[in-house]
């Protein structure tokens, strides 16, 4: 066992840091302050690279550091800063010593990085790669950095707004709009007066993508002058800062599962609670486990690095989980500048002025770059042209809306009620969240802060004259929630799940939300099992099936016999295909080729001839999609889509995997990662895959949409699956898993040739349409989003609770935890979360003792 002692200032008497083999912190404290501390500086030990980046970012500082191509960049993040009362802010989390708790986790992060100083040797090597150094941090940086945060819809209201402003009709926009956004529950936009988008500047949108994008640091962008700074402007459609966009950016796809199954149906007698929130895929990990132990705290699970305490886990009596509840939190207000002076803007029957607040920004070998900030009372101005200037409103500008920080109000619930009373203190992002206790009691609740829009819906830009203004905010118990539901569990995936007797009319929370396949397999499973475990909840996590990819091979089926040996062979291909996407799968490869590469951009094709229009459409909403292609279209249209695009996937696999059985795109994960696995994983063997059929809503009554069409059978042990192909060549060599692939890149892999601190690629199953979410990329098939983190909860037993997180618990490339979780999650699999004190200290090989200084 190794271990350390450090002095750490502030500390009221000594802490202990118990790092077990699975790479997840356990700390001991003497007070709940000294635990927060305790957690900063673990949470600097573990993650420094990545918390300076997220704090500079935040912050507007990245030029300092790293040139003049990061100045664009930095305006766009300062425009999103919190700038109103800190004492307001800091009131606004709850009953709890929100600031106290922030500062003593602070302060432990600054010890850290005080300690680097005076040893370097312990700094992350990514510092002497950018010949930088970590800063330190006050506690208003945690509160005031809000651009992470996952709000919604204007990148949705601008699109829609440019598809109605060149369609022929408002109905034949609202017709294309729909194939690019399905609107739910049903309802008929409101377009306000005098809306006209069809001059809108394409970079309308620049400021907000660059104050919400990631780092990179391709070595041109580093090399920028400051002559070309500014040119670094643009988000890619993956969210890279480029100089150029070759693709406007679509929505995030970030989203979540998670499920409570109460004692009443599992095989335990206890609560079961699943989550695995997904998100971009990042190295290191966006989330970040550790148990927290003091008098009155005792907590383990996930949060963000960034921040004190978790918002994911259970406290030893109550477990908790959040999915992104998709309430519409922001909008552009397009307010008209006085032609005589463009620093006013009409409001009411007269003018306000625009606040312009003058900032330096510190750039690296240089000196200072001056810009001016426009603020309204709608929020800040993104852009400026032709008499008009854009204004954001978002909840970001609200006191208490820094992202996850109001999880510290509901650490110690052990309560349904007690639990939703906390969350009247959440505001972003808007969740589902999930409670579980020890008595067997379960609940949801909806929670975050929902405007009220009197005069409109929030689903296109309105004017900022003072006729669309928000007017507050509704109460947050009014928002949707279930108690103890009879039917015995609970279940949220970002869909629509208002319950039918909501009023979304007049509330207008939302209109858009996620589409529907992973919520009905989950109720499907769910709702057919009557003594759920948890190696069920585990498959259910890794579960691959795709309705989509079902209900297109259906289609397929239905094709006359084709005589072409391509399409003849594609036919055989998908005759016994039961829309599970397992990465060894050959249909898997040819169904998402033939729908991403072929048939999509066909049907947008024929849906919506006007190529400019189309242009703003993809990648399309899936569901109006084929239910256009199954029941929009005539049979000879249809057929002739279906032809055309299946016999051109079928050769698009051929091209990309040729037909060698021993074929491989992506190679094993490295022998050093396989090394690190954990030999306590024997103890979790990889779980069947399965589920049963039926289900409903969110406590799987009163069904919000039809289930889904039945998967066949899975063949039964050793029967063969793959279709005989007549004279073609056999594709044998094909699967899902050669294409689609993980590659946890590091954010400076391109300064370092030899790629020494990515973990992958792993071959994974699944899609976006899936249980599992596995959202990829469409040029590599690499994946983007989904669940990095996974959890799955023993409510009452808690040393059988497990989760995982990829690539690994640490941030440092040096660190025996940076990479070895990765092929566990590759396999769909878990390590334990041990609470009680004989289990962790059993798997403790670390000690790090803190003492006050």
């Amino acid at each position: 066992m190794s271990g350390a002692t450090y002095a750490l200032p502030g500390l009221e008497g000594p802490a202990e840091i118990r790092v077990d083999r699975w790479g997840l912190a356990h700390i001991r404290a003497g007070s709940t302050l000294d635990a927060f501390r305790a957690q900063g500086f673990n949470a600097a030990r573990d993650r420094l690279w990545q918390l300076d980046l997220w704090r500079k970012r935040g912050l507007g500082l990245l030029a300092a550091d790293f040139g003049p191509g990061y100045l664009a960049q930095d305006r766009a993040a300062r425009l999103f800063l919190y700038r109103g009362d800190l004492a307001a802010e800091w009131a606004a989390y709850g009953p709890q010593d929100t600031q106290a708790i922030v500062t003593a986790f602070v302060d432990g992060l600054n010890a850290y990085v005080a300690l680097t100083e005076a040893r370097p040797e312990l700094r992350p090597p990514e510092f002497a790669l950018t010949d930088t150094r970590p800063a330190r941090w006050q506690p208003d940086d945690v509160v005031r950095i809000r651009s992470h945060g996952l709000v919604r819809n204007v990148l949705s209201e601008v699109a829609r707004a440019r598809v109605l402003a060149r369609a022929e009709s408002r109905e034949a926009g609202l017709t294309a709009d729909d194939l690019r956004k399905r609107i739910s529950p049903p309802h008929e936009p409101v377009v306000p007066d005098g809306l006209d988008a069809a001059d809108w500047p394409d970079d309308l949108l620049d400021a907000f993508r660059l104050a919400t994008a990631t780092v990179g640091f391709p070595p041109e962008r580093l090399a920028a002058t400051r002559d070309a700074a500014w040119a670094w402007s643009k988000v890619d459609a993956h969210g890279a800062v480029t100089r150029r966009a070759r693709a406007a950016p679509k929505e995030p796809a970030e989203g979540s599962n998670n499920w409570v199954v109460g004692p009443s149906r599992t095989d335990t007698g206890r609560p079961i609670l699943a989550s695995d929130p997904h998100r971009v895929y990042l190295q290191p990990s966006l989330r970040y486990a550790v148990h927290l132990t003091a008098p009155g705290l005792d907590v383990i699970g996930a949060g963000e690095p960034a921040l004190p305490g978790i918002s994911i886990g259970h406290n030893g009596h109550a477990a908790f989980s959040l999915t992104i509840a998709p309430m519409d939190q922001e909008d552009l207000f397009v307010c008209e500048t006085d032609p005589a002076n463009s620093d006013r803007y009409r409001y009411g029957e007269g003018w306000e002025p625009i606040e312009r607040v003058v900032e330096k920004i510190p750039v690296r070998g240089g000196a200072d770059e001056t810009v001016v900030l426009g603020f309204t009372r709608h929020g800040p101005v993104i852009r400026e042209v032709a008499g008009r200037a854009f204004a954001l409103r978002t909840v970001w500008s609200e006191p208490g809306a820094a992202a996850y920080l109001g999880s510290l109000a509901y650490l110690d619930a052990t309560t349904p009620e007690a639990f939703g009373e906390a969350l009247r203190h959440w505001s972003a992002p808007s969740v589902n969240q999930l409670y579980a206790d020890a008595t067997g009691r379960i609940a949801w609740f909806m929670a975050g802060k929902a405007p009220v829009r009197p005069a409109h819906d929030g689903l296109l830009p309105v004017p900022g004259d003072g006729r669309y203004d928000w007017a507050g905010f509704h109460d947050p118990g009014s928002l949707p929630r279930s108690l103890d539901p009879e039917v015995g569990w609970l279940a949220t995936a970002n869909e629509m799940n208002l319950p039918p007797d909501f009023p979304a009319e007049s509330r207008k929370v939302g209109f858009e939300w996620a589409e529907p396949w992973r919520v009905r397999r989950i109720r499907a499973v769910l709702g057919g099992q009557t003594r759920h475990s948890l190696d069920d909840s585990r498959a259910l996590q890794g579960d691959a099936f795709s309705e989509p990819a079902l209900r297109l091979t259906e289609l397929v089926r239905a094709m006359p016999a084709a005589s072409d040996p391509d399409l003849a062979s594609a036919q055989a291909l998908m005759a016994s295909f039961d829309g599970t996407l397992a990465p060894d799968s050959a249909a898997a490869t040819l169904i998402e080729v033939f729908w991403v590469h072929h048939l999509r951009p066909a049907l947008l094709k024929a849906l919506v001839p006007d190529a400019a229009t189309r242009r703003l459409l993809p990648p399309g909403d899936t569901q109006s999609l084929i239910e256009r292609l199954e029941a929009g279209l005539d049979s000879a249209t249809r057929n002739a889509l279906l032809v055309d695009a299946l016999g051109a996937a079928f050769r698009d696999c051929l091209e990309r995997m040729g037909a060698d059985p021993m074929g491989r795109l992506v190679p094993d994960v490295t022998a050093s990662v396989e090394q690190q696995r954990p030999a306590a994983e024997a103890l979790f063997p990889s779980p069947l895959r399965g589920g049963a059929r039926s289900g409903g809503g969110v406590d799987g009554t009163a069904p919000l949409d039809p289930a889904p069409p039945p998967p066949p059978a899975p063949p039964h042990k050793g029967e063969e699956r793959a279709p005989r192909l007549g004279d073609h060549e056999s594709p044998e060599g094909w699967s899902w898993g050669r294409l689609h692939h993980a590659l946890f890149a590091h954010p400076l892999t391109d300064l370092r040739p030899d790629r020494a601190w990515d973990v992958g690629p792993l071959p994974v199953g699944g899609s976006a349409a899936s249980v599992m979410h596995a959202e990829y990329r469409t040029d590599t098939f690499r994946l983007t989003h989904g669940a990095s983190f996974r959890m799955i909860v023993d409510v009452g037993d808690w040393d059988r609770s497990v989760f995982i997180n990829v690539p690994g618990q640490s941030g440092n490339p040096g660190s025996p935890h940076y990479a070895d979780l990765a092929p566990i999650w590759g396999r769909q699999d878990h390590v334990p979360m041990l609470y009680g004190r004989e289990a962790v200290d059993a798997a403790t090989e670390t000690i790090i003792t803190l003492s006050p200084a």
